[in-house]
């Protein structure tokens, strides 16, 4: 499982012009998930977000979580992060989760998420437009497997 997680002062998902989400102060969370991926991943990444200490405190130190700074959470599903460039310039996503299995894990770990933050997201397997304000810009990589 592999998330892209920004510090944001706001994010929006529009579907088709309209909004559909939009969160402000918070965590933007791009996610993807790969075939082997399973529950305990998407908890161990969970828990780790959860407390993820990346807004600053009074002293201007990276030291409160998302939870102290009264932050929501905006969760998209992007399989392209997933993907691989061994082969050539074109990206390969055989190890991107199916979709239907993507989906349960995707809704499993938003659940996780809604006992401590208000969550948004985007539309599963839908054409998006994504826009946000990075606070920084503070962008973290995360990989259960790691």
């Amino acid at each position: 499982m592999r998330i892209v997680c920004q510090r944001v002062k706001r994010a929006k998902v529009e579907i088709g012009g309209q909004l559909f989400s939009e969160i402000k102060l918070g965590f933007l969370l791009l996610i993807g998930l790969e075939k082997d991926d399973t529950r305990e991943d998407a908890l161990k990444l969970a828990c780790k977000i959860s407390q993820l200490r990346i807004f600053s405190d009074q002293n201007e130190k990276m030291n409160l979580n998302c939870a102290s700074v009264e932050g929501e959470i905006l969760c998209v599903s992007q399989f392209t992060l997933c993907a691989s460039l061994k082969k050539g310039t074109r990206p390969s996503f055989e190890k991107a989760m199916e979709p239907n299995k993507a989906r349960e894990l995707f809704d499993y770990f938003v659940e996780i998420l809604k006992l401590h933050f208000p969550v948004k997201t985007g539309a599963f397997g839908v054409n998006m437009n994504i826009e946000s304000i990075n606070m920084g810009p503070v962008t973290i990589l995360m990989d259960s497997k790691q």
